[in-house]
């Protein structure tokens, strides 16, 4: 492995470690409400923390950027990371949650580690280097269309203005696929599509912590990934979409008559 995909790897096991100890005592993990339908944890804040001074301890140049801690991108190098995506999955002991860290070398991702401590499945990316789910090169199924299509997906409950536009999505893109699966982990599921468990996958309204990694496997994996009017400003914007190239086209055709100009500004 790469130098930086390996602190990544360190980095993200030992933040896996603090959250599978925490959730077999779910009765003793602090929650506190940081919006509506988004929760913070102490296991969150503990994994971070981990998180960072493993990477500082490698690089104490590089910037920092968390869900909990904040940061400024005041290097080149920024490490994004998210310590524990789908927290409210963590909190109501529904398994599927993970560790996410991408280092973005000014602006473009480079690396990207996700690790699932339920299942205990690693994914690592390094641009130009490929993708793997536990050291495997993973390769995206070339899917042609929506037909038969598994889709992943994921509510905007942050964002209600976005419901109304983004049903309309849902049921034009559950008309023309084979189905839809709504997991609550952004980061899993985007590895997951890069390791064939999913076909597609659009959201809206996400942050780059969210996506960083996961985009970067799509792309290692030979996917496409966009924002939704297929355009490069996904990790700026927070809306994406990705799956393979024929895929993400009609993917992209099938919600396009349902933006709105608060979605495409």
């Amino acid at each position: 492995m790469h130098p930086m995909v390996n602190i990544a790897v360190r980095a993200a096991r030992g933040a896996g470690t603090i959250i599978a100890r925490n959730a077999n005592r779910l009765d003793r993990v602090q929650i506190e409400r940081k919006g509506d339908n988004d929760f913070v944890t102490d296991v969150d804040r503990q994994s971070e923390q981990e998180v960072i001074q493993t990477l500082k301890r490698a690089y104490p140049d590089h910037a920092i950027i968390g869900e909990e801690s904040g940061g400024e991108a005041d290097s080149d190098y920024v490490w994004v990371i998210d310590p524990l995506d789908g927290t409210t999955n963590f909190i109501h002991g529904f398994p599927h949650f993970a560790v996410s860290i991408a280092l973005l070398y000014r602006g473009s991702v480079e690396v990207g580690v996700v690790y699932d401590p339920t299942r205990d499945e690693l994914f690592t990316a390094k641009r130009g280097g490929g993708a793997t789910l536990d050291g495997r090169r993973l390769r995206m199924t070339q899917r042609r269309g929506l037909e038969e299509a598994i889709m992943g997906t994921g509510f905007p409950f942050k964002w209600p203005e976005h419901l109304p536009a983004y049903m309309g999505m849902f049921e034009d893109v559950l008309r023309h696929s084979g189905d839809i699966r709504r997991t609550g982990s952004a980061a899993l599921d985007l590895a997951w599509l890069a390791s064939n468990r999913l076909d597609g996958f659009w959201e809206i309204g996400l942050n780059p912590w969210d996506i960083a990694a996961g985009t970067l496997f799509i792309r290692e994996a030979g996917g496409i990934v966009s924002d939704l009017e297929g355009g490069e400003r996904h990790l700026e914007r927070g809306d994406v979409a990705a799956g393979s190239p024929k895929l993400i086209k009609e993917l992209l055709r099938t919600i396009r008559p349902h933006l709105t100009p608060a979605l495409t500004g």
